[in-house]
């Protein structure tokens, strides 16, 4: 069987078995010839096990089997499918690029966002993490007509947002803090042959745990925030929150209230002033206020 053909199996038996939470081999396969990858024929034992095996080696997702709950399969660490996991991102890539492939006679209604950057820098960038080896950028800030001079950097992790890939990085010197450059403004990267220690205990996803988008600023404090969304504004919040701590915390006729723990930087302005009148601020006051402000201050653009 092709290779291609296989992933599409792989990601259609992740996705079925995350979506029904728990299921037999019998129903994996009464699911499984509604489809036409199946060609009428069922899933063999031994071919569903490799297909577990491919998927544990691929994308580090384990099927696990309840033998106390009906020989039930289920996945073991479904943490990994609902987070900003490089799992769940790969997955769901591969997801959509198996619907497209399969849509060629309606390429010219299927529209797609483009994301700026340069992907022969952003491979290079990866390929010095797991060298272990620093890069030399040479980068441009927004506003600038001039490039900075080329910089010796430690390459630590990479962040997409907002349709954007940023990397962080650190200077190599004794405790160096971790800065962020953007794809798109980076004039040239090349991969050196200077070797640096990644620091092992350092966790990406926890340094970002209370911070939304690219900004950590421990200068901020953590706050709960609370958030009223009017109307069918609570729908798309729902769907998709701001924070990984949103909740909603009560709901009436026309609005709902959800809750977040974050450190309210600035950048996490612009998501609630892109909402406009469909949600307001109820805590913390000064962010209320300073809403209140943006808004009044692009008003008066308009006067």
């Amino acid at each position: 069987m092709k290779s291609y053909a296989l992933f599409q199996q792989y990601i259609w038996l992740v996705n079925t078995i995350h979506r029904y939470k728990k299921l037999t081999l019998d129903e994996i396969n009464s699911y499984w010839l509604d489809t036409d990858m199946s060609e009428g024929l069922r899933i063999a034992r031994s071919t569903f096990n490799r297909h577990r095996d491919a998927i544990l080696d691929m994308f580090g997702v384990i099927i696990e089997c309840d033998k106390k709950d009906g020989f039930r399969y289920y996945i073991y660490n479904a943490e990994v499918l609902e987070e900003d996991s490089i799992q769940n991102w790969m997955l769901s890539t591969l997801s959509v690029n198996s619907i497209l492939s399969e849509s060629k006679g309606v390429y010219d209604r299927i529209l797609l966002e483009q994301i700026p950057s340069d992907g022969d820098n952003l491979h290079k960038f990866i390929e010095a993490m797991k060298r272990g080896v620093c890069v030399k950028v040479k980068y441009r800030k927004y506003g600038s007509q001039e490039s900075k001079s080329a910089m010796i950097l430690e390459p630590y992790f990479v962040k997409l947002f907002n349709k954007r890939w940023y990397a962080f990085v650190k200077y190599p010197e004794p405790n160096g803090m971790l800065f962020t450059l953007a794809f798109d403004r980076m004039v040239y990267l090349e991969v050196s042959d200077d070797k640096y220690a990644y620091d092992k205990d350092f966790d990406p996803a926890g340094w970002f745990r209370d911070s939304y988008g690219i900004v950590r600023n421990k200068d901020v404090p953590v706050e709960t925030v609370i958030i009223r969304a009017f109307g069918h504004e609570a729908n798309y919040l729902r769907d998709l929150p701001f924070h990984h701590t949103q909740k909603e915390i009560g709901k009436a006729e026309n609005y709902s209230d959800f809750e977040l723990t974050l450190r309210p930087t600035p950048d996490f302005c612009t998501p609630l002033l892109s909402r406009g009148p469909a949600i307001k601020i109820l805590q913390p006051q000064w962010l209320a206020d300073e809403i209140r402000r943006m808004h009044l201050e692009a008003a008066k653009i308009y006067e």
